[in-house]
């Protein structure tokens, strides 16, 4: 593809309206009622769709630029894997033998739209049974590999991200040496954690299993959204979930393996990558958001992050991580 195609995709992209929306539906046989609901989603535009005389749907459409249609399928059939072992993960639907359409210059899936309510990370019964769940997702990850799909890297969330928000002038001159400084030791203080780790496993992941993907339904979770589906360290779908003090997390902890090991083994050398993850997804927030400011719904979803202020919050919370990575991993008590 050449640049003057993504650019066009791009721009058709951030004009998407209601109209063209209906027109990309609608070309795949379903009579839509004209609802349309925007679901809270910034990396792609997402959309539950009402549907004539049947349950509303709801669309992806995607970033162009971000990942190729082989990534994007080998997401599809991941969550069909998953689901053929009777997971609840919400996959695709199937259109003429196909998940991954194309309507005008856009690229775009539909889901079955699914109810349900925020998980409760205070309930040790709701931690431990998703981690049962989580088990269950990496017991088939861990069985086959992704071909396109990237691994979780500190060269990508951590290096990568550096260089561009230093380059791009997002950061306020007089914070960019403190800045650039500070990261520079975070990311060698990330490499001890993965040094202190040793060799552990990497296999296919959610990637982004955070309370935002997470819905209970009839006191089940449903595991929604695997666009960041990559390979990692089992950590990496684990570790959203706690947060707070040391005491709290330790506690944390030992619902969400109680259920987890269960049905999948965890490798105690990965929690020393707990805080390494932490940082480097920091990192790459920040990064992500400046990649994606010439998006008009950046500067109003985050109109916070092109100030001083913000890079002052971001400086401090960087140094928090520093001293948390020179501490001990969490204990798992079992």
């Amino acid at each position: 593809m050449t640049v003057m195609q993504e650019n066009t995709e791009l721009q058709c992209y951030l004009n998407l309206d209601p109209q063209k929306i209906l027109e990309a539906i609608e070309s795949k046989g379903f009579n839509c009622d004209g609802r349309i609901f925007a679901l809270n989603s910034y990396e792609n535009r997402v959309y539950q769709v009402g549907i004539e005389g049947s349950d509303s749907v709801v669309a992806k459409f995607y970033r162009p630029g971000r990942w190729s249609d082989e990534q994007i399928l080998e997401e599809h059939r991941f969550t069909g894997e998953l689901s053929e072992y009777e997971i609840p993960v919400i996959t695709p639907l199937v259109q003429e033998n196909a998940t991954l359409f194309s309507h005008d210059h856009f690229r775009f899936a539909l889901y079955p739209r699914q109810g349900g309510r925020p998980p409760e990370l205070d309930s040790p019964d709701h931690l431990t049974q998703l981690g049962r769940y989580i088990g269950r997702i990496h017991s088939v990850g861990q069985t086959g590999s992704f071909a396109y799909r990237p691994d979780i890297s500190i060269n990508e969330f951590g290096d990568a991200s550096r260089q561009y928000l230093l380059e791009n002038d997002f950061i306020p001159h007089e914070l960019k040496e403190s800045y650039s400084t500070l990261c520079d030791d975070i990311i060698k203080r990330i490499q001890q954690c993965y040094e202190r780790a040793g060799n552990i496993s990497n296999i296919r992941l959610h990637g982004d299993c955070h309370a935002g993907n997470i819905l209970w339904h009839d006191e089940t979770p449903v595991i929604l959204d695997f666009d960041d589906a990559r390979i990692g360290p089992a950590i990496q779908d684990l570790w959203m979930f706690l947060s707070g003090d040391r005491p709290y997390m330790t506690s944390r902890l030992a619902d969400l393996l109680e259920g987890y090991t269960e049905f999948c083994d965890f490798d105690a050398r990965e929690l020393h990558l707990l805080e390494a993850l932490r940082s480097l997804r920091m990192m790459y927030f920040s990064s992500w958001i400046a990649r994606r400011w010439e998006d008009p719904a950046f500067p109003l979803a985050f109109p916070y992050f092109n100030t001083q202020h913000y890079w002052q919050d971001q400086i401090l919370s960087l140094r928090e991580q520093a001293a948390l990575m020179d501490e001990g991993p969490l204990e798992w008590v079992r």
